[in-house]
């Protein structure tokens, strides 16, 4: 509630009821019936919550105001929507009539809105973190083929094969029938014939210099296609393997796409969550040497 005279008459109540009714009442310091309502009315613009603006006129202070509305006696209240009355009464109301006249003419109060539970994003895990995380849910499923996949993945990629092997062990006798264990035991047979080699910089030049002699040298292939597969540059290891699946679709009793099967299982990252119904996009780096591996094998 607020006191309005001649000179705030204009920004007080002509402007603000472009945004909102505004209620002017009309009274005086000696009006009995002036004390009555007034509390009334400043009550109701608390409660109503700023569906109203309330502003008080002293009519004897203000008689230019008072003459220009009309107001013969006090109380007299009258409101305003943009900038034009649009109803009023004069007397002393309950506080029951009051309401029925605000509510005729004010929007009606917006609907309470739930207090949606503030949830914190968990700060994202580092790789220990995470790595313990698998670790646990496998812990919880001992059974669950797909919780050990992605532990031992995790082990082998985190350079920890010995640990790896341990975790791996459990299921070592069913990974022949198991496709994703198959590609896990044949990644470790690739990091083991890594660790074989006399050069551990890594280098693939000796393969190359056997393929550069002859392009047909698919163990010389197959042995590179390991190295690079040991040292994660998973691309590289499966354009070598298509260029012996090109020259012999099953040669060494298709080792080659077994091997390339497997190098897509431990490229393809976790599917992200999707709404219910739709299928989570592929990632297109493995979409794309899916393609290339079913190009070939069906040529």
């Amino acid at each position: 509630m607020m006191d309005v005279t001649l000179e705030n008459f204009e920004t007080e109540v002509i402007a603000a009821s472009q945004t909102v009714p505004v209620l002017v009442d009309f009274w005086a310091p000696w009006c009995g019936p002036c004390k009555v309502i007034g509390p009334l009315l400043e009550k109701l613009e608390t409660e109503y919550g700023g569906r109203f603006k309330l502003v008080k006129i002293d009519s004897d202070q203000e008689q230019q105001l008072a003459a220009a509305f009309g107001v013969r006696s006090i109380p007299t209240c009258i409101l305003l929507v943009n900038g034009q009355p649009v109803d009023g009464f004069m007397g002393a109301q309950p506080e029951g009539k009051l309401k029925e006249f605000l509510d005729k003419h004010l929007p009606p109060a917006a609907e309470p809105q739930e207090e949606e539970a503030i949830k914190e994003e968990p700060a994202p895990l580092d790789a220990a973190g995470q790595l313990q995380q698998l670790q646990d849910k496998l812990a919880a499923s001992p059974d669950d083929d797909d919780a050990r996949f992605d532990y031992v993945k995790a082990l082998l990629l985190s350079g920890q094969d010995d640990a790896a092997k341990v975790a791996f062990a459990p299921v070592i006798a069913k990974a022949v029938g198991v496709r994703r264990l198959d590609s896990l035991q044949r990644l470790m047979n690739a990091m083991d014939f890594a660790a074989e080699q006399a050069d551990l910089t890594g280098s693939t030049a000796k393969f190359d210099a056997q393929i550069g002699a002859n392009k047909r040298d698919f163990v010389a292939r197959f042995a590179k296609a390991q190295l690079l597969a040991a040292q994660q540059r998973w691309t590289e290891a499966m354009d070598e393997l298509l260029e012996i699946l090109m020259r012999d679709k099953a040669w060494d009793e298709d080792l080659a796409r077994k091997t390339y099967i497997a190098i897509l299982d431990i490229m393809e990252p976790p599917k992200p969550k999707v709404a219910e119904g739709q299928i989570p996009p592929d990632d297109p780096t493995v979409a794309s040497y899916r393609r290339r591996l079913s190009s070939v094998i069906l040529s």
